[in-house]
This record gives C-alpha cells, sequence and structure tokens, in this order.
C-alpha cells in the first residue's frame, strides 16, 4: 500500500481559502483517491473523492461550488482547493488511496471505510 501523507491545513477567517496537497507515494494512476473529514464526537464525512485514471471527481453537497480536487500529473499529488470557507468547514481532514484499477466506477462505489490507506490527518480552522 502507498504512504499517504497531507498538508496545507491552518487557520482561517470565514470567507478564506486553503489548498491542502496530499502525497501519495508510490501511487500513480487507476488509484481512487478522497479527502474526507471529522470532527472529534461526529462521525466521518467524506468530502471529495477523485480517480487518478481518469480524473474522474465527486464531492459531497455541503462542498459543491467551494472546493475543488485536482491531481499534478507530474508527481500525483492530490489538491483540495477550498474557497469561501465556513466555520462548519473546521474539521481534522484526512486524504485517504485505495488501488481500484477497474475503473471510475470502482471509485464511485468505494466504501468509505474500504480504502486501504489513510494519511494521519491535517487540521482546517475556520473562525467567523
Amino acid at each position: 500500500q502507498v504512504q499517504v501523507t497531507e498538508s496545507g491545513g491552518g487557520s482561517v477567517q470565514a470567507g478564506g481559502s486553503l489548498r491542502l496537497t496530499c502525497t501519495a507515494s508510490g501511487a500513480t494512476l487507476r488509484y481512487c483517491m478522497g479527502w474526507f473529514r471529522q470532527v472529534p464526537g461526529r462521525e466521518r464525512e467524506e468530502v471529495a473523492r477523485f480517480y487518478t485514471g481518469d480524473g474522474w471527481s465527486y464531492y459531497t453537497d455541503s462542498v459543491k461550488g467551494r472546493f475543488t480536487i485536482s491531481q499534478d500529473n507530474v508527481n500525483y499529488n492530490l489538491y483540495l482547493q477550498m474557497n469561501s470557507l465556513k466555520p462548519e468547514d473546521s474539521a481534522m481532514y484526512y486524504c485517504a488511496a485505495d488501488y481500484q484499477p477497474y475503473g471510475a466506477s470502482t471509485c464511485a462505489t468505494l466504501r468509505s471505510n474500504a480504502f486501504r490507506s489513510w494519511g494521519v490527518g491535517t487540521q482546517v480552522t475556520v473562525s467567523s
């Protein structure tokens, strides 16, 4: 499995922006990548998902139009550009990766707890 590392978290005021970076060592094509977030005492929430094979992406409703997931095609870093941040976006953000060679459809249906490689998270705090 690949090793996953997140970076880019921090503290911003509402309306501000942050860009999170996920480095998954060894991950190239045909990986399902996901960004998740969790607040203490609450269940983990999926934020966005990306398939490295063809660039397919998915966003949860609460971040659509504000967050953009993308990939660097040189070193395969995954980015989450977060704009118009709200206090309710505050959470620990995690990146996850899983090898899925059969296409974006398998990435789309992969259960969140089936991702086999996870980072330790990066904290995002948005103040009002």
